[in-house]
C-alpha cells in the first residue's frame, strides 16, 4: 500500500493536469463570441450615429477700416439668434479678437452684435463675450459666435487600422469581410441631414388638425359637393388656353 504522502502527490498532479487541459481547451475556442468581438460586419455598428452636444458657430469678418456690420452680416447674426431660440442648450459666446489691426472695429461690431441678439430675443445672461488672441498674427481675425446644441454625429472617418491588401499577418483579408472605414461617410452624411436628433430615439407627437379647413371639407362632403379646392387665380399660371 502506497504511503499517504505519495497519494496526495498523485492527486495534486492529476489536478494540475486537469487545469492545464481546461486552459488549453479555452484557448482553442473559436465560437461566435470570439469572432464578433473584433470588428462588426454591419457598418451601422462599426460607425454608429450618436447624439451629443456639438457647437453651432458662425464667423463675422470685420476689416480694420470699418466699424459695424453690413446687411448680410446682420442677417447671419439674427439667423443665429433664431436658431438658438429653437435648439440652443447653452449660452451664446461672442469671441472678439484683441491685439490685431482690426481690434477696435471688431470691438464696435461686438456691441452691435449684442444688440442684435437682444433684439432677436436672446436674454442678456445668455450672451457671453470673450476676447482672444489669434494664434497666427498673419491670419485675418474674425468675430466668432457659437452656442452648444444637441446634434447627431458619426465618425470620425478615414481610419484604416488594417491594410486593405493581402498580407501574411492579416488572415482576415481572405475572409471577404468589409473593411473598417466602409460606410463611415454614409453614416456621417446621414447624421448631418437629421433635423431633430430626437427623431432617432422617439417619434414626434402629432400636431393639432386644422379644424376650420376640415369642417369646411366635411360640410361639402355632407352636401354632396366636390371637396376639391378651387383657387381663384389658378388660371393665371397657364401658358395657353389650348387643351382646356
Amino acid at each position: 500500500m502506497r504511503p499517504l504522502t505519495e497519494r496526495y502527490s498523485m492527486v495534486r498532479l492529476l489536478g494540475a493536469l486537469a487545469g492545464v487541459s481546461v486552459a488549453l481547451s479555452a484557448c482553442t475556442n473559436t465560437g461566435e463570441e470570439t469572432v464578433t468581438a473584433s470588428v462588426p460586419n454591419d457598418y451601422r455598428l462599426r460607425h454608429p450615429i450618436a447624439i451629443r452636444e456639438a457647437p453651432h458657430a458662425i464667423v463675422v469678418f470685420v476689416g480694420d477700416g470699418r466699424g459695424g456690420l453690413n446687411a448680410s452680416q446682420r442677417t447671419d447674426v439674427v439667423g443665429l439668434a433664431q436658431s438658438w431660440n429653437r435648439e440652443g442648450t447653452g449660452a451664446i459666446t461672442v469671441e472678439v479678437p484683441v491685439g490685431t489691426p482690426n481690434a477696435r472695429p471688431a470691438a464696435d461690431s461686438g456691441h452691435e452684435i449684442r444688440s442684435l441678439l437682444a433684439a432677436a430675443g436672446v436674454p442678456s445672461h445668455a450672451i457671453r463675450v470673450r476676447r482672444y488672441h489669434p494664434v497666427d498674427p498673419r491670419e485675418f481675425a474674425p468675430i466668432r459666435l457659437s452656442y452648444p446644441k444637441v446634434a447627431a454625429v458619426a465618425g470620425p472617418c478615414g481610419l484604416w487600422p488594417e491594410d486593405l491588401g493581402p498580407s501574411v499577418m492579416d488572415k482576415g483579408y481572405f475572409e471577404n469581410k468589409p473593411y473598417f472605414n466602409l460606410g463611415c461617410a454614409n453614416q456621417h452624411n446621414l447624421a448631418a441631414m437629421i433635423d431633430n436628433p430626437a427623431d432617432l430615439v422617439q417619434p414626434r407627437p402629432e400636431t393639432p388638425a386644422y379644424t376650420m379647413r376640415r369642417n369646411a371639407a366635411f360640410e361639402k362632403y355632407r352636401k354632396g359637393v366636390s371637396t376639391a379646392t378651387q383657387y381663384p387665380e389658378s388660371d393665371k399660371s397657364k401658358l395657353s388656353d389650348t387643351g382646356g
